[in-house]
């Protein structure tokens, strides 16, 4: 997906200026412009911020090349999940067209080093999520945790948090949260 060409494209849908949307998000003009341009590769929490100045969340936004069949599906393979990372991070979203969706499940891959940003995420809802292989730091609120395969999570979402990891493995996990506009 060029992430640049999608946001213009529904940014002007919705009528607004770069520098309206950039009003909107709490960024500077340069940073939609930058971002349009495909000059820089958005974090996730970055992505999530000029989002919600239209708003979309990241699965919307990810979602708006799926055109959907008319059959409800039941079984995903793994070849088609919907990956709404950053090119760095590897999120691949379960059931991407399922319709009112009340959650969002995603296999997350984690690389030596990366980091969903310096900006902690916070968003309404839930989540939750079990460690499959590798281990990675997780940090909510003031807390800084340490989990390793088998380990598991859960807290609310509103509370700032990061994923980072600073290993020298990948980290995967498999992740549930709630409402389903991540």
């Amino acid at each position: 997906m060029d992430i640049g060409t999608s946001l213009k494209a529904v940014r002007k849908l919705k009528g607004l200026s770069q520098r309206e949307l950039a009003k909107r998000a709490g960024v500077t003009n340069s940073t939609i412009s930058m971002i349009e341009k495909n000059s820089v590769s958005p974090s996730v929490s970055s992505l999530k911020k000029v989002l919600s100045g239209l708003p979309m969340s990241l699965v919307d936004f990810f979602s708006m090349e799926d055109s959907g069949g008319s059959e409800q599906k039941v079984v995903y393979r793994s070849d088609e999940l919907l990956d709404i990372g950053d090119g760095n991070l590897d999120y691949k979203l379960v059931g991407r067209d399922y319709p009112n969706r009340a959650m969002s499940v995603m296999s997350e891959t984690y690389p030596p080093g990366s980091d969903t940003g310096e900006e902690m995420l916070k968003h309404e809802g839930e989540e939750a999520a079990m460690v499959i292989e590798g281990k990675f730091e997780l940090t909510v609120g003031e807390e800084v945790f340490i989990l390793e395969a088998g380990d598991s999570y859960y807290f609310n979402s509103e509370t700032p948090h990061r994923f980072r990891n600073p290993f020298d493995e990948n980290c995967r996990i498999v992740s549930a949260t709630t409402p389903a506009n991540f």
